[in-house]
């Protein structure tokens, strides 16, 4: 895709960027990008991508803004409260980029339907607030193909993990998460500076992969620690017995919990 004036302009500090340049910035706006979620995770991620100009993004989100939300939603105003985020994010990023095509989905995603919203994408990003929208999510990205980038934070814990086929998400949490009966933000709390921090490394993830600038890992989950001020990598093995991508289909499905217990994040 050719690049006009403009672009070229605004795109001017990414384009003269060892491992990117014109070529890496083409990709970027030739990539569409459904972005699960546009709670705190995706309150960093979507105006990371716009701004770097990925050129299409779908952002998929039934919940409407709330005043709770603002100390890690910047994407939303105190005006905004009750509106639909999914149509809020979207405005957003068309004052952001006027070059980024974008749709809102007041949807929620379940299993009977992840497969047809997702289809299409280059890329599947994933910051949801519970386990049975996620394993939605991974499933159908294991089903079609598609590349998933997960992040969460809760409290002062934070996870980034892309995920190409095997493994998947499914074999870092088990399926003991099925059921929507996680713990809920009111009850946990969250860090806001923690949410943007997952969500942008998210976010740069993406944009390595997509503009193929560099070595992506896949199956590797970041862990931050926010009150250490640390992260760490951790390697995902994959389950031979995994529903969605194991290869042995006769053995039943892990339930075990993994060793490292993994947390939602919190729109």
């Amino acid at each position: 895709m050719m690049l006009s004036d403009e672009e070229l302009t605004r795109y001017a500090r990414q384009i003269v960027l060892p491992h990117l340049g014109g070529t890496g910035q083409q990709r970027l706006k030739a990539a569409k990008v459904a972005v699960v979620g546009a709670g705190g995770i995706g309150a960093a991620v979507i105006p990371a991508l716009a701004g770097a100009g990925v050129g299409r993004l779908t952002i998929i989100d039934p919940d409407r803004a709330d005043l709770s939300n603002l100390h890690r939603q910047p994407i939303y105003r105190s005006r905004d409260a009750g509106e639909p985020k999914a149509a809020l994010a979207a405005q957003f990023v068309r004052r952001l980029n006027p070059f980024v095509e974008v749709a809102g989905v007041e949807q929620a995603i379940v299993p009977d339907n992840a497969a047809a919203i997702l289809s299409g994408h280059d890329l599947v990003i994933d910051g949801t607030d519970n386990f049975a929208t996620r394993l939605a999510v991974s499933d159908a990205c294991v089903a079609s193909g598609l590349p998933l980038l997960s992040a969460a934070a809760a409290q002062w814990q934070g996870q980034v993990g892309l995920f190409t086929g095997r493994p998947c998400y499914r074999c870092f949490v088990g399926d003991a998460f099925d059921a929507d009966d996680c713990d809920n933000c009111a009850e946990l709390g969250v860090t806001g500076t923690l949410t943007g921090l997952a969500g942008n490394l998210a976010a740069l993830l993406a944009l390595r992969l997509l503009a193929q600038a560099g070595e992506v890992k896949t199956g590797t989950v970041h862990l931050i620690d926010g009150l250490a001020g640390t992260q760490r990598p951790i390697r995902i093995v994959a389950d031979p017995g995994c529903r969605a991508c194991g290869t042995t289909s006769s053995q039943p499905p892990s339930s075990a919990p993994p060793s490292f217990s993994p947390a939602p994040s919190y729109p």
